[in-house]
């Protein structure tokens, strides 16, 4: 997909979606890969000044991205994404904040005061094509271009589910019936997977660095080598140790709090690991005890992980279970000489709640990463 497309003698403008830390990364990515630039002047406000119409703010003359963020309540969430932002904007790119859950009235003040930019943009790129934010803003746009960047390892099932033409359904929910809320919000989900499927009035791209085996028809796929990462920060500091990456899979019942503690606990003993870097969703009782209990040093990062990993320092061996990580950190990490070494999840593990496909989705996320060690038990390395 050509980042120049869009009128005669300008560039397309672009309207981004985020909703965490890490798709505000992947669009980061996605950017310098398609060799979108700044504005000259270096953004530093959280709001363009000019106004359009009813007063919307809108972009300067030769914007060719503006990243609007739909800001979470998750104060760990806020924090890295106020971190992301204020990097984005050092590259030049324009960032709108929006209060987007601030209240019973917020999501219609969000989606009022996007309405004009969305139906002016030329390409949309969105993070989380499950969000039934997102979902709702693509109902509005009329732009020919969509993209989606990395949220994690959804992004496979996002693609398998449009190959297959399924509606769109995060994989750890998959199997348990819909609720009220899912069956009134149907229509749009149905309009939104519709609007995701390329046309010859609509182009989709995936931008990736997850292993994509089921390409639907007509959608381009771009490896995300996550080339600006390494370009920005380090080469990193190694350390002797080992560094443990901690997960959200009990927080998202998947899987059992205890047998989660006793599987960090006998794989930090194994390996010699002394840290533990927390994902964000992690709560803070979980990681108390973790901390009580196996003696790490609970790490909340500011940034996503693979900017963490590449200012260092960071340990010659990452030990993580299965997720994003395993796919990203060997890339971000490439010639570094560290390690990443994913342990697999015991279905003993998994609760009684878990989704039917937990455990063949999980031993996939492990099976399709390269580039890393794989550990099919908690034991010595």
């Amino acid at each position: 997909m050509s980042p120049r497309a869009g009128h005669p003698g300008h560039p397309a403008h672009t309207l981004a979606f985020v909703e965490s830390p890490v798709q505000l990364l992947n669009v980061l990515e996605w950017a310098h890969a398609h060799g979108l630039r700044g504005t000259a002047e270096q953004a530093r406000p959280v709001l363009p000044t000019q106004a359009g119409p009813a007063g919307e703010p809108v972009p300067p003359a030769g914007a060719q991205l503006t990243l609007v963020v739909l800001s979470p309540t998750d104060p760990m969430t806020r924090g890295q994404l106020r971190r992301m932002a204020d990097l984005a904007r050092d590259e030049g790119y324009r960032v709108r904040w929006e209060e987007a859950r601030g209240g019973t009235t917020a999501p219609f003040h969000t989606i009022g005061g996007l309405a004009g930019s969305l139906r002016r943009a030329e390409r949309i790129v969105m993070g989380d094509p499950f969000s039934r934010y997102v979902q709702l803003l693509l109902t509005i746009t009329r732009a020919r271009d969509l993209v989606v960047v990395d949220d994690g390892t959804a992004t496979m099932e996002f693609v398998a589910q449009l190959a297959r033409g399924e509606r769109l359904v995060r994989w750890h929910r998959k199997g348990g019936r819909p609720g009220v809320r899912d069956l009134l919000f149907a229509p749009v989900s149905s309009s939104a997977r519709r609007r995701l499927t390329p046309s010859p009035r609509r182009r989709v791209e995936v931008f990736s660095s997850m292993p994509v085996t089921e390409t639907p028809d007509g959608v381009t796929v771009t490896a995300n080598d996550f080339a600006w990462t390494r370009a920005r920060f380090g080469p990193p500091r190694i350390t002797k140790g080992a560094d443990l990456v901690g997960t959200s899979l009990v927080e998202t019942g998947v899987v059992d709090g205890d047998r989660y503690l006793t599987a960090v606990r006998d794989l930090a003993k194994a390996h010699g690991a002394t840290r533990y870097f927390a994902h964000r969703r992690e709560s803070a009782e979980k990681l108390h005890r973790l901390a009580v209990e196996t003696g790490l040093e609970i790490v909340r990062p500011d940034l996503p992980l693979e900017l963490i990993a590449r200012r260092g320092p960071i340990g010659r061996t990452v030990l993580s279970f299965p997720s994003t990580v395993v796919h990203t950190l060997p890339l971000a990490l490439a010639g570094t000489g560290v390690r990443v070494a994913v342990c697999d999840i015991d279905p003993s593990w998994l609760t009684d709640t878990a989704s039917p496909r937990a455990q063949g989705f999980l031993s996939g996320v492990t099976g399709t990463a390269r580039d890393v060690h794989r550990l099919t038990a908690v034991s010595p390395a």
